[in-house]
Order: C-alpha cells, then sequence, then structure tokens
C-alpha cells in the first residue's frame, strides 16, 4: 500500500542580508532610484549612504519577508520622500486662488482628473520602442519637472512615480485634498507646456 503524499506547500526559504556585497549589488539600482526621483547627483549620492547606513542600523528588523533588494529600496524611498516634506515646507501651501481652481476645470474632468477631450495633449509623434527616443524624451521630461516649484515637484512624483495614496501624500506634505488636486492640475498644465515647447 502506497503512502499518501503530503499536500503541504514547502515554505520559501526567508531572505539573508548580505551587508558586504551591498555597494556592489544594489548601489547602481538605488542611485538610479534616487535620481529620477530627486534629479541631483550629489544629494542622490548621499541618499544612497544613508540608505546604507540606516538599512545597518536596523539590520536586526529585518524579517526576511521581502528581498533585500526591496528592502533597502523601501528604507530609500522613505528617505526621498523626508526630502519632499523638507523642500515643500513652508511653501504657503494654502495660497491657491479659486480663479486657479476654475482654470483647472476647464482642462480636467473634476471627477476622475483626467484630461477633457477638447484639451487633451497632442500624441508626441515618437516610435516608443526607440531607446534613444525614449531616452531623450526621459532627459526633457526630467529637466521640465525641475522646473517646477518643489511643492508641486514632490507632490508630482509621489503621485506619479511612488504611485502613493492621496491621503498618504497629503499627511505627508501637509496639503489638504482640494490643494492636493489643484497642484496636480497645475504640475500637468506646466509640464504639457514645457514638453510642447522642447519636444513636439
Amino acid at each position: 500500500m502506497s503512502i499518501p503524499k503530503s499536500t503541504e506547500i514547502p515554505q520559501a526559504e526567508p531572505s539573508v542580508l548580505d551587508p558586504h556585497h551591498w555597494v556592489e549589488n544594489h548601489a547602481d539600482y538605488l542611485f538610479s532610484y534616487a535620481i529620477t526621483r530627486i534629479n541631483e547627483e550629489e544629494q542622490a549620492r548621499d541618499l544612497v549612504q544613508e540608505t546604507f547606513l540606516a538599512a545597518l542600523q536596523r539590520i536586526d528588523k529585518f524579517e526576511g519577508r521581502s528581498s533585500e533588494r526591496t528592502w533597502l529600496t523601501a528604507i530609500l524611498k522613505n528617505k526621498v520622500i523626508d526630502v519632499y516634506r523638507k523642500k515643500s515646507s513652508g511653501l504657503g501651501k494654502n495660497t491657491t486662488s479659486l480663479d486657479t481652481e476654475q482654470q483647472d476645470q476647464d482642462f480636467f474632468d473634476p471627477y476622475d482628473g483626467h484630461w477633457k477631450k477638447t484639451h487633451r495633449p497632442e500624441p508626441f509623434g515618437i516610435d516608443t520602442n526607440d531607446p534613444l527616443m525614449n531616452k531623450e524624451l526621459k532627459s526633457i521630461l526630467q529637466k521640465c519637472m525641475q522646473k517646477l516649484p518643489a511643492l508641486w515637484l514632490s507632490v508630482f512624483t509621489m503621485k506619479h512615480m511612488e504611485e502613493e495614496s492621496t491621503e498618504l501624500i497629503c499627511a505627508e506634505l501637509k496639503v489638504t485634498s482640494s490643494n492636493f488636486w489643484v497642484i496636480i492640475h497645475r504640475a500637468k498644465l506646466n509640464l504639457r507646456a514645457c514638453l510642447q515647447k522642447n519636444w513636439i
């Protein structure tokens, strides 16, 4: 008589940290993550170094439920948000006028925040499979983003690059929900104008 096989699913081995190889294995990735969100090389390098130091200090908190890189990236992400918070503090978050809100409603649907049909940006006419064109567009977009006021850049990046919730962004950057949407809309308008001027 055969013995029935166990139906238990084997548990994955928990991840193990290897601090001696962090720089070799993760520094380039973490720097790339930071530079696309901060766009200042020296500060991006500093944040990566601070991430490694913070990780060493919290090494006993690592539970092995995520990969080493995912854990380090989460630490770096919090440091990036700290930078946004510092840059955006005290920048007159409540100065948005009703006129500005009305102008934004002319361009965007107030219910979902998307462009109204008559104001949608024209296609850029680029081959999305062409790495050179994508690299050039990415470079122009980053330059356009750096022209945004610090608070707008922080809100826009957290929403569209970090994909954070509106509630978290408002809490972290201390902006009201209504000001959040006005900032997002104004940032989109400015980026649209900048891209159309420098790309199309």
